[in-house]
């Protein structure tokens, strides 16, 4: 097998037509959830995704240990063209030299990287792409920074990818913050230009540039993507393939959904996956705050589950955020806890609307906020909460579960059901950011028992998910089981 580069997008392996086949069905998975999709549905597509071309031999670059890995396995011989691989000899110590001298502040107080920091910034250097894992409040954005430095300095034009206009502001806002001047940034999301002679680096929604034709992201020598899990898999090949000629690609994520599929894709794009660190380690060295898990198990009557017992999910979900005495529970139960708490919903209308309704009674500031919310009034409950300390926020989990900046949340609730590993992890992740006199973040994790005759229903299976993942990350926590 004889190994080239098209570009910084695509990989050629010149193969013989049998193992071209072999390695189309080694590069071939299911994609999740694809038998509920309407081209699924209508026998347009498989459910498949492919990642080998058998017909042109074409994969992505930052597939290219998995092509070495599966080459070894089966003792087939390759030759690496030139250019194929291209790691630098970076020495971490002048890493650390650099970063150090863009002595970064926030609020007006120097920052002093992290060990960890350092390591990933050395490694995506060193590596010219990878796709960093780091967990929320790890400092991913300090990382993003520094890289953007770096690269500014080589002469670099950079694009930064986002998925919400709120992290438009907010990196912008980060940056600013660590030192660097408003002259250097421009930001891009619905109504705004999209491009900026003099300033070197663009901070954008993927959604405002995806449609953008491949001259516009000619300008650029070096990509980043932040929140990266976050990207339609479709925008984001898009945005990648027409950057054919950017050789510097960064990605990084708090969590990746635990797919293989989902994992191969962004790895594809970005290169391989590189561990930061760990929420569990964060909390071990007093970087995070610590976590404390309450889960209460709601136990619905026996003739409540009788009657639910042949729902459907949707039926189930519309049956149990209309509950009364559930959302009373909530309600009594933000009433009860002291400090800024997070409580996050799922179905605005059908859920969100009623549960703010009843928390608003209480003598307490309470903010609500969902896809609606523009990015400015978000920013303002951001801003308020940080200077409060008993008010309540309750958001939809699209909203706040990921990339929202507030240190100062004491409490979160998750008020609806969800077995989604990235939306719990990024969720719990709004809480544990340090703040001086903070020491324990609570959760409280309430699910549903509607189970009839020891059949567990769809929300109480959700629940057995989410206790997997807190097991896996090694976090505390209980279980209560109260009557509705």
């Amino acid at each position: 097998m004889k190994i080239s580069k098209i570009n910084e997008v695509y990989l050629e392996c010149d193969v013989e037509e049998d193992l071209a086949r072999e390695l189309c069905s080694y590069f071939t998975f299911e994609v999740p959830g694809a038998k509920f999709m309407p081209s699924f549905k209508n026998r347009i597509w498989d459910g498949k995704i492919r990642l080998f071309s058998p017909r042109n031999g074409r994969i992505y670059v930052g597939l290219l240990p998995y092509i070495k890995e599966y080459c070894k396995k089966n003792s087939i011989e390759y030759t690496l063209e030139e250019g194929v691989e291209d790691d630098k000899n970076v020495n971490i110590e002048n890493v650390k030299e650099f970063a150090e001298s863009l002595r970064p502040t926030s609020r007006g107080k120097p920052i002093q990287f992290r060990d960890y920091q350092l390591e990933a910034i050395h490694h995506a250097i060193k590596t010219n792409r990878c796709l960093l894992l780091s967990p929320t409040a790890s400092g991913k954005s300090l990382i993003i920074y520094t890289l953007v430095r770096y690269y500014h300095l080589m002469g670099l034009k950079m694009l930064i990818l986002v998925p919400t206009t709120s992290l438009v502001e907010q990196l912008y806002s980060d940056f600013i913050d660590y030192g660097w001047k408003d002259e250097h940034i421009h930001r891009v999301y619905a109504g705004r230009d999209k491009n900026h002679k003099t300033k070197p680096v663009i901070i954008s929604t993927w959604q405002s540039i995806y449609k953008l034709h491949s001259p516009y992201f000619a300008q650029f020598g070096c990509i980043i993507g932040d929140e990266a899990h976050l990207f339609k898999a479709k925008s984001l090949t898009d945005i990648m393939a027409k950057s054919r000629d950017v050789k510097y690609r960064f990605g990084l994520t708090g969590t990746l959904d635990g797919t293989e599929t989902h994992r191969l894709v962004l790895e594809g794009l970005f290169g391989q996956v590189k561990k930061v660190t760990t929420t569990k380690k964060l909390m071990d060295s007093k970087t995070l705050a610590d976590l404390e898990i309450n889960c209460v198990v709601l136990k619905h009557t026996e003739e409540e589950s009788k009657r639910v017992r042949n729902y459907t999910y949707a039926e189930e979900i519309n049956y149990i955020v209309s509950h009364p005495k559930r959302n009373a529970f909530i309600e009594k139960l933000c009433k009860s806890i002291s400090g800024n708490t997070l409580c996050l919903f799922q179905l605005v209308g059908k859920h969100g609307a009623l549960l703010y309704g009843e928390i608003n009674k209480l003598d307490r500031k309470v903010f609500f906020v969902h896809g609606g919310t523009t990015t400015e009034a978000r920013e303002q409950v951001r801003e308020i909460t940080e200077k409060e300390t008993n008010a309540i926020i309750v958001a939809s989990y699209g909203t706040f579960s990921t990339g929202v900046n507030i240190r100062n949340i004491n409490n979160i609730v998750f008020a609806s059901p969800s077995k989604s590993r990235v939306r719990v992890l990024q969720s719990i992740g709004r809480g544990l950011r340090q703040l001086e006199g903070k020491q324990t973040v609570k959760l409280y994790d309430l699910s549903d028992d509607l189970s009839y005759k020891s059949r567990p229903n769809f929300t109480l299976r959700h629940f057995k998910a989410r206790l997997k993942i807190y097991k896996e990350e090694d976090f505390k926590h209980k279980i209560d089981k109260v009557k509705l």
